[in-house]
């Protein structure tokens, strides 16, 4: 994506995202009766007060004509002239997608650097072959019902270890609880739930699990057991223990029982060691939340160049939010592998589409206030944003929400655009580390991976500190290029993929939910 970065003013800056486009997009206030210098075009006057995020039609744009961004179209002009404020008294909704695929789609793999020239990590290496980035011993409660004790077994373990000196090599003891798992309808609900305590209690940042149930739920122990070895799932390669609530009896018992598997646990989970390790052996996650109309484009573009050279690299990279690639799927299906891929991301978004007009919502209201308010009018100008953050390269496959991904390069998976739901999946996924890019500011991070928070601004980035890990505003202002910030974002995925904390690990943020697909949060 290229961008032109031009002004006659240094207190009235904006930008085109892309030379096809027919509006720019204000960074800076720009008071009305402003005239503005954009590369290769005559000054345009501005003739309403454009707040930052917000976009200025470059020339006329007659009625019924496509208003476009990132060269793609955001909405139909109403009838805009030269100069005036792109809003929803102007541009209509209305954006007629073309979603033809040629049956013959072949888009070429990633051009792949060379094995002995690709950079490494510090990782810790686990007996099924995958790399970590951390290492937890994960306390999963099976549903709702057991969360409260899981919750104590986490906080008084972790005590425990802190005073007596916690192990080297050990990140700590951290739950997951939830609200899911009992009262709910059988099939995907209960099929979620156990696919994500698998994946997480599988995952390589975790090095030991203590399941607790209650006994008597939907979710309960047997029931898991059961789902795990029809999967062939229950081959643990690691130590695991397994609590239930009624029969131990009772919440203090469950949770004296919990304290006891820890302890003995310790000393294996905590026999580790790094080592270093390619880059290819990570998994990177994206998400993006709190978002303005100036992130998606600095901290988004900048991800996506980060996301182009891990998968070059021999990396795996994976982009979820699936609400938030409505209105811009075509481009993501465009670039599948091939056609099949290329219908699987429509069928992801239609399902979607579908599953959320059952319960009478449209996937236009993901957008928040705060998006709205900061430029984000539609939901096709916040998903072509978004989408930046997953470079260009080929994409390789879907998957459902929270399914390990098994080969290299780029997925999509299935999933809501609640960060506190989304984020978990591409962890259950498989993600080692996660980026967060945000225009408003958000401090969620996750229990068991890290996540490295982007500021797409530099007010931002000095307004939350000491909640952010990058700042790409220096691409809004002219100090830093797109290329330059992708390079930062892949220095500190590795560093921090080698131990390095994050702000939210820092600030102590474990966050976990399990999506419920009976909702269908947006």
């Amino acid at each position: 994506m290229g961008m032109t970065h031009e002004t006659d003013e240094p207190q009235c800056r904006a930008l085109m995202v892309s030379p096809d486009d027919n509006v720019a997009v204000a960074f800076q206030d720009v008071p009305a009766n402003t005239s503005v210098s954009l590369a290769g075009m005559p000054p345009v006057v501005v003739v309403d007060d454009v707040a930052p995020g917000h976009r200025f039609a470059v020339r006329g744009i007659p009625r019924g004509e496509a208003v476009r961004q990132y060269g793609e179209p955001i909405g139909t002009s109403l009838g805009l002239t030269p100069g005036q404020l792109v809003s929803t008294r102007t541009m209509s909704d209305d954006i007629p997608l073309v979603r033809d695929l040629p049956p013959d789609l072949s888009n070429p793999p990633p051009v792949y650097v060379d094995e002995v020239l690709r950079p490494v990590f510090e990782g810790i290496p686990r007996a099924d072959g995958r790399v970590g980035t951390r290492n937890w011993i994960l306390i999963a409660p099976t549903s709702m019902c057991a969360s409260h004790e899981a919750t104590q077994v986490a906080w008084r373990g972790e005590c425990e270890l802190a005073e007596a000196g916690m192990p080297l090599g050990l990140d700590g003891v951290v739950a997951i609880p939830h609200n899911k798992g009992c009262g709910c309808p059988d099939g995907a609900s209960v099929d979620v739930v156990f696919r994500m305590l698998a994946s997480y209690a599988s995952h390589p940042n975790v090095g030991g699990v203590v399941f607790i149930d209650l006994g008597c739920e939907k979710t309960n122990q047997k029931a898991l057991r059961a789902y795990l070895g029809a999967r062939g799932l229950d081959a643990w390669q690691k130590p695991v223990s397994w609590i239930t609530i009624q029969d131990v009896g009772g919440s203090v018992a469950a949770v004296e029982a919990g304290l006891a598997a820890v302890r003995e646990m310790v000393p294996q989970v905590s026999d580790c060691r790094r080592c270093s390790v390619p880059v290819s052996e990570l998994v990177l996650g994206l998400e993006c939340g709190a978002s303005d109309g100036l992130s998606g484009l600095s901290a988004n573009p900048a991800l996506g160049r980060t996301s182009d050279r891990l998968v070059q690299c021999g990396g795996t990279v994976l982009l979820t939010e699936v609400p938030e690639i409505c209105g811009a799927e075509h481009v993501l299906a465009r670039r599948g592998r091939n056609a099949e891929v290329g219908k699987q991301i429509y069928a992801l978004v239609d399902w979607y589409v579908e599953q959320a007009a059952r319960l009478g919502v449209a996937l236009g209201e993901n957008r928040s206030a705060g998006n709205i308010r900061a430029g984000l009018l539609n939901i096709a100008i916040k998903s072509l944003g978004a989408i930046v953050k997953a470079g260009t390269t080929r994409v390789e496959g879907v998957l459902d929400y929270g399914t390990p991904v098994a080969g290299k390069g780029l997925h999509v998976m299935q999933g809501p655009g609640y960060d506190q739901e989304s984020l978990p999946g591409v962890v259950g996924g498989g993600a080692t580390v996660v980026v967060f890019t945000t225009g408003l500011g958000t401090p969620i991070g996750n229990a068991i991976v890290p996540v490295i928070k982007v500021a797409g601004s530099s007010a931002l980035y000095a307004r939350m500190r000491d909640d952010m890990d990058l700042n790409a505003g220096g691409i809004l202002e002219g100090r830093d290029s797109i290329d330059s910030v992708g390079e930062s974002i892949f220095d500190v995925i590795c560093a921090v993929a080698g131990g390095q904390r994050t702000r939210a690990e820092a600030n102590g943020h474990r966050e976990f939910q399990i999506w419920g697909l009976q909702d269908l949060s947006l």
